[in-house]
């Protein structure tokens, strides 16, 4: 591994990130200018910038020797980048003395980054704006990628760059809309604006305060889940909560589908299998937990509790209008597989991806097909094109890791905390999927605050594998990394 080098990406990309921190400090010093929280920013920031200042003189390394990174390098430098960002943007919060520890305050910003959506506060609703603010804008951030940003704004260095580009890519495929990456990360943060601002506008003019509008805005198109309310949108009106759910809905899209779509080319939308499997999964499930819920009387507004929270489960976003751990155990079991699998890849979501829950069956199919009729030729297809051994290979070998790290996960929490089966597995799902709420102890009415400080960094590390795909933070782990 080319340390110096990684160690100057990261510099470059805090650089980037720390411009961010002066948003939450305008709402901290428009409500109070001399506040604790105004200061843990002002610092926050100052310390940001003496990274940055020391890594580029410390680190320094010219534009020719940028070449020199392999994927080996990306990969550290993407999973190295994420943790480092997570310390420093938890900054505001220890500092604001709004959380009981710094892992809490890691715990809170990890959530809010790898937009999952966990929470450690039980009221939400009395802490500062600033501090709101930055939970919110942490899943923006977060939503479309720290190093797509990073590429968008700053000069790229060549084909290094894309390496670090698949580092945090969401899913299985790095498709680009046109062959520059730079340009490429423009058009995709263009869209990610455009939809965003669409949201806000639909939010305010319905009703909700600039305030809320923007942080509610931040959590839906980026899937996040932090709101403003204890009660989360159940605290608002129901065109407000059609709006967010259709937000999510669309945060859950493969992000390259909508450059098509601005080309004029709608058909390419209903071409792709991902995208048709996912809008099928969503009306099908969501006329499923209609009927239970109408059936039980478990819910006033059963079409719309039902929608709301099959999309936000399935997006992985993780708000909700009701307390749906109080539901039949069928739907319950539905939504603990939903929060695996979530929604497409190159989307906001996270979990599994649809793409590969697809393939996964098909590759099966493949497999019964090929043990029947042992000459037979049965290729895997994925929109019209023949999916490779080594693509299939990778699938299954990414299921095989989740599984384990989920299992690990859940026996951790389990032997740290005591705590039952339900809410360790659905604790572990929950944050490898950047879904946010769990079941029964974790459920979405309640919080992670009570866990140890150990169960806290298990989760913390269960939220930043999965939302990188688990290989640029395993990579961290190996000894071979390290060396030269």
């Amino acid at each position: 591994m080319h340390k110096k080098l990684i160690f100057y990406i990261i510099s470059r990309i805090f650089l980037v990130v720390s411009f961010f921190l002066f948003l939450p400090l305008a709402w901290a010093a428009h409500d109070d200018l001399y506040s604790v929280e105004t200061n843990a920013f002002v610092v926050a920031i100052l310390v940001g910038f003496l990274l940055v200042a020391v890594g580029r003189s410390l680190f320094f390394v010219k534009k020719i020797n940028l070449q020199a990174m392999n994927t080996k390098d990306a990969l550290g430098a993407v999973g190295m980048v994420w943790i480092f960002l997570s310390i420093w943007g938890a900054l505001p919060l220890w500092l604001s003395d709004v959380v009981p520890s710094f892992t809490d305050a890691v715990f809170e910003v990890v959530s809010g980054f790898t937009t999952t959506g966990s929470s450690i506060f039980s009221n939400v609703e009395i802490l500062p704006r600033g501090i709101l603010f930055w939970r919110s804008l942490t899943h923006w951030i977060g939503g479309m990628g720290i190093v797509v940003l990073y590429v968008a704004l700053l000069p790229a260095f060549g084909g290094s760059t894309y390496q670090l580009y698949k580092a945090e890519a969401s899913g299985i495929s790095t498709d680009r809309v046109v062959p520059r990456l730079k340009e490429n990360a423009k058009i995709l943060w263009i869209i990610y604006v455009f939809l965003s601002s669409v949201c806000f506008l639909f939010l305010f003019f319905g009703g909700m305060s600039v305030f809320d509008a923007l942080c509610h805005t931040f959590g839906s198109i980026a899937t996040g889940g932090f709101s403003t309310k204890n009660a989360s949108l159940g605290a608002y009106s129901p065109y407000l909560q059609w709006v967010i759910a259709v937000a999510m809905f669309l945060g859950g899209i493969n992000f390259l589908l909508y450059y098509w779509l601005f080309l004029g080319k709608p058909l390419s939308l209903f071409r792709d299998e991902e995208f048709k499997a996912y809008a099928g999964w969503v009306l099908f499930f969501s006329a499923t937990f209609v009927f239970v819920l109408w059936r039980s009387n478990l819910s006033a507004a059963p079409v719309r509790d039902a929608v709301f929270q099959v999309i936000s489960i399935v997006t992985t976003t993780g708000f909700f209008t009701a307390d749906f751990d109080l539901w039949p155990d069928i739907l319950r079991g539905l939504l603990l597989f939903f929060m695996s699998v979530g929604a497409c890849a190159g989307s906001t979501s996270g979990g599994l991806k649809i793409v590969r829950l697809v393939l996964t069956a098909k590759i099966g199919i493949q497999s019964v097909t090929k043990a029947i009729f042992p000459n037979a030729v049965v290729p895997v297809r994925f929109n019209r094109a023949t999916v490779s051994e080594k693509v299939a290979l990778s699938i299954l070998t990414y299921f095989s890791l989740c599984v384990f790290l989920i299992l690990l996960g859940t026996l951790l929490l389990i032997i740290f905390d005591s705590t039952d089966i339900l809410t360790a597995v659905s604790s572990a799902v929950s944050a490898i999927s950047s879904v946010g709420p769990g079941l029964a102890k974790t459920g979405p009415v309640l919080n992670y605050g009570w866990m140890s400080v150990p169960s806290k960094w298990v989760l913390i590390f269960l939220m930043i594998a999965g939302r990188l795909e688990l290989y640029a933070v395993l990579i961290l782990f190996s000894p071979a990394t390290w060396k030269k």
